[in-house]
This record gives C-alpha cells, sequence and structure tokens, in this order.
C-alpha cells in the first residue's frame, strides 16, 4: 500500500466480486469512455457511476491514464492453441477456423476493444498493446500455415502471415455488430491458393 493513501473499504479491494470497487470503477469507466471519449469523461464522473468516492479512484489508478491500461488488461485471450484449429491437409479451413476464433474472442468484449482502437491513435500505452497483439495474431498464423505446409518457403509464409493478421487486424478494428465474422473467406481462399497451388482454397462442404 503506498503511504498517504487510505485503505480502501473492507471487501472492496476483490476484483472479481459483483460488488468489488476496482471492478465497478472499470464497469463504468468502459461505459463513460464508449459513450464520450477518454478526455472528456473526468474521474469525477466515473466516480459517480460506479458509486465510490473519488478518491478511491485515486487509491487504485494513480493517473487517469493508468484506467485505460487496466483496460487493455480486459481484453480476451487471443492465444489459440494451433492443434485446436489446424485440418491436415487445407489450409484455407484452418485459417478460416483460426481467424473464426480470434472473431468469437473479440466479439466477447466488442465495446471495450472498439474504445481501445479509438483511443490508440492518441495513447502510447494502448498502441503497443494493440501492436503486441497484432505481432500474436502474426505468429498464430504463421505457426497454422507452418503445422499444414511445413515445405513452403519461410519469407512466403512470413509475408502470408503479415497480410491476414492485416486484414484481421483491420477487421476487429471497425467491428460493431455482435456475431458477425470478418468476412475475410476470399483474403483466405487467395492465400491458400498461393501458397499451396494445389488447393482451391473453397470451403469444404459441411459433413466433409
Amino acid at each position: 500500500m503506498t503511504a498517504g493513501n487510505p485503505s480502501p473499504p473492507k471487501g472492496e479491494n476483490d476484483d472479481t466480486g459483483s460488488t468489488g470497487a476496482r471492478k465497478r470503477i472499470l464497469d463504468a469507466a468502459v461505459t463513460l469512455f464508449a459513450e464520450s471519449g477518454y478526455d472528456a469523461t473526468p474521474t469525477s464522473r466515473i466516480a459517480e457511476r460506479a458509486g465510490v468516492p473519488k478518491g478511491l479512484i485515486h487509491y487504485y489508478f494513480r493517473r487517469k491514464e493508468d484506467i485505460l491500461v487496466a483496460l487493455v488488461d480486459r481484453l480476451p485471450e487471443q492465444n489459440v492453441p494451433c492443434e485446436e484449429v489446424v485440418v491436415r491437409d487445407d489450409l484455407a479451413e484452418s485459417l478460416r477456423r483460426l481467424v473464426g476464433e480470434l472473431d468469437r474472442r473479440l466479439h466477447s468484449s466488442l465495446v471495450l476493444s472498439h474504445l481501445l482502437w479509438r483511443e490508440a491513435d492518441t495513447h502510447e500505452v494502448v498502441r503497443g498493446a494493440l501492436h503486441r497483439r497484432f505481432q500474436s495474431i502474426v505468429e498464430q498464423i504463421r505457426r497454422v500455415i507452418e503445422a499444414v505446409l511445413p515445405r513452403v518457403r519461410g519469407e512466403d509464409v512470413d509475408t502470408a502471415a503479415v497480410l491476414l493478421a492485416r486484414a484481421v487486424n483491420h477487421s476487429h478494428s471497425t467491428a460493431r455488430l455482435p456475431g458477425t465474422s470478418s468476412g475475410l473467406d476470399g483474403e483466405i481462399g487467395l492465400i491458400a491458393r498461393a501458397l499451396d497451388p494445389g488447393s482451391n482454397g473453397r470451403p469444404r462442404p459441411r459433413g466433409a
């Protein structure tokens, strides 16, 4: 505990419980930042929406920007195990499964993702976090390609992984409606055909 800072009320430092003050502060921040933007939302409004004293916000978050840092940590885990999506000898289907799972995870926190993409232009901490997530997508795509096509040249794999990751990133940065997919079937098919000319890159018939 930092000297000079008051102790939080008993029971209010529970991050996971529904009555946790820190959780309520972050929930309120997501709503208000989404409605009005980060810069136009004073901490007093966050405290009012969360139902906590303003001083308690400064106990948990020394600077207002620290709230953004905490919100970045709320983004869903996006590390998809390769073995869960790879289909033997079918790169297009493997990539569709990976992108579909990334889409599903994004839509569990669509409002949060939207506001963080919006704030990335002016806040380095958010921009850095989103860049790290982009690199994670690149690495996952690369692993899937290498698992299906182990003999493809490394530079071709790298290029394909970056191109598809950029398409996923753009789709996620503009996503607004829950339950919608990235709609990248054409891009995935093109990449699959380029890396594996013997593949038509088309979806498998159901039950195949």
